[in-house]
């Protein structure tokens, strides 16, 4: 399932966000994902709310299977941008039963500005998480 966004989040705060990122300034850990289009071939950009959880590092679709993550799923390497510190990044794929603990650390880091697109919040217990896993997308990503 995919939310498309509104059009203040697509043609305003978006931009906003990934301009603002560019330039290095980050609203809350902000930062650019850019990968390859998994049919145009061209670089396709993002703003995207990296997660550290566990030692590990993730990234989370709120609004579900975005064209970021199913391009991510295809090309499998991104890189994420924050000024002119760019990673490159190997990523894989969170099967569902292994989402809800990344969903709620990510609700309770990023909640505030996505809980609307998950309908649910920090308080949701992880096996109400595990109802909505399926439809957003989670990625762990290490440097490649």
């Amino acid at each position: 399932m995919y939310q498309k966004p509104n059009w203040f989040n697509a043609y305003v705060l978006n931009p906003m966000i990934s301009i603002l990122a560019r330039l290095g300034l980050s609203i809350h850990g902000a930062q650019v994902l850019t990968v390859t289009g998994r049919t145009s071939g061209k670089a396709r950009s993002a703003p995207v709310n990296p997660l550290a959880h566990e030692g590990a590092m993730c990234l989370v679709a709120p609004r579900g299977d975005t064209h970021w993550a199913r391009n991510l799923r295809a090309a499998g390497e991104a890189d994420l941008r924050l000024g002119r510190k760019v990673r490159r990044i190997r990523a894989t794929e969170v099967e569902d039963v292994e989402k809800p603990p990344l969903l709620h650390a990510y609700l309770e880091r990023w909640g505030r500005e996505t809980s609307g697109m998950f309908k649910a919040d920090a308080s949701t217990s992880l096996e109400e998480l595990a109802g909505i896993a399926a439809d957003h997308p989670v990625f762990l990503f290490e440097d490649a």
